[in-house]
């Protein structure tokens, strides 16, 4: 069969699967403070019906799930799930992206059930500063859960940080010093305007080249480095003698869009060929004729545009699609 490939000729072979818009935390970039409408349950995909579109997508070449939310580990049983989707043939890695507060009880089962691998959310070190990004998280339960991924085996561990502008960007040092001596993946990502291209986000929003002010103004010498196993567009440095990295993801100031391959489902069942603009297609009424699945992924990637456009949106210039009006949590990370 033809691979899943858009116009441009970009070959997509990696699906972000997000299987809840609910979250146990309630982050200020990801959600507003109240008013938040959730998906009633019965609109939300069965592991089956997750099942059965990656089932139907990997004669076409799709070669690694992501799994998101949301925090996909509020949804029971998650590791049910990992343990079908690594049963199809053709599936090479399964990773997880999550908040970390429930990896102490469900790393282990993840790892047995074939999940390769966790990104963990974490834009603070500090307690009372974790408390106000995430609405009352708490820190220490997120580093357990650090542990515990790391006690099961799930590598590379990368950590997300989500940088801005007089929130936590002092504190690029103190994520840095994690990978001294530790091999953990530190990934620093520009404050992107999903579902919100506010005042408020173009005051926040950060250039990443702060990154590599600090590790001058630490004294610290970098190198390239090789980039952790897994996807991403994250640029790899090491502080030289370091165990592990930090990564640079800026889809702001210099968009990786040339080299996508990634399709998105939300957890409602909509195909989205990019994160930002609106353009989604519903293919839950499909699942059960894999032809149709298929071709209307092809059409979705049929109509992908070429890049994002968010350096606009930043600029308060005019944008050629229209953005999507969802919130982080509603499409998946």
């Amino acid at each position: 069969m033809e691979p899943l490939m858009d116009p441009f000729g970009r070959l997509h072979d990696y699906i972000r699967i997000s299987v809840t818009d609910r979250c146990n935390l309630r982050c200020i970039y990801c959600m507003p403070a109240e008013g938040m409408e959730f998906q009633p349950q019965d609109e939300i995909l069965s592991y089956e019906e997750i099942t059965a579109v990656v089932e139907s997508l990997a004669p076409l070449g799709l070669r690694k799930v992501r799994l998101t939310g949301g925090e996909p580990l509020v949804r029971k049983d998650l590791e049910k799930l990992v343990t079908m989707i690594s049963a199809i043939p053709g599936i090479e890695d399964i990773s997880l992206t999550t908040n970390g507060l429930m990896l102490p009880a469900k790393a282990a089962l993840l790892k047995e059930a074939g999940l390769s691998r966790v990104n963990i959310s974490l834009d603070s070190l500090r307690q009372d500063r974790f408390s106000m990004i995430t609405r009352g998280g708490e820190v220490s339960k997120v580093l357990k859960g650090i542990e515990a991924a790391q006690a099961a085996g799930l590598e590379p561990i990368k950590l997300n940080v989500v940088l801005m502008k007089g929130i936590n960007d002092d504190e690029i040092k103190d994520f840095i010093s994690l990978t001294l001596n530790s091999p953990l993946n530190v990934r620093f990502i520009e404050y992107m305007p999903i579902g919100s291209a506010t005042d408020s986000w173009r005051q926040s929003y950060l250039p990443l080249e702060t990154v590599i002010e600090a590790c001058t103004s630490a004294g610290w010498e970098t190198e390239e480095a090789e980039m952790p196993s897994g996807n991403g567009p994250s640029q790899n440095r090491r502080v030289i003698g370091a165990q592990g990295t930090f990564g640079l993801i800026h889809p702001v100031s210099d968009h990786f869009c040339d080299n996508c391959n990634r399709l998105r489902l939300t957890a409602d069942g909509h195909i989205k060929a990019c994160l930002y603009w609106e353009d989604e297609y519903n293919v839950r009424p499909l699942i059960s004729d894999p032809a149709a699945v298929q071709a209307l992924f092809r059409k979705a990637l049929g109509n992908k545009p070429h890049n994002h456009e968010m350096a606009l949106a930043l600029e308060k210039k005019a944008q050629s699609h229209t953005p999507t009006a969802r919130r982080m949590s509603q499409i998946g990370g």
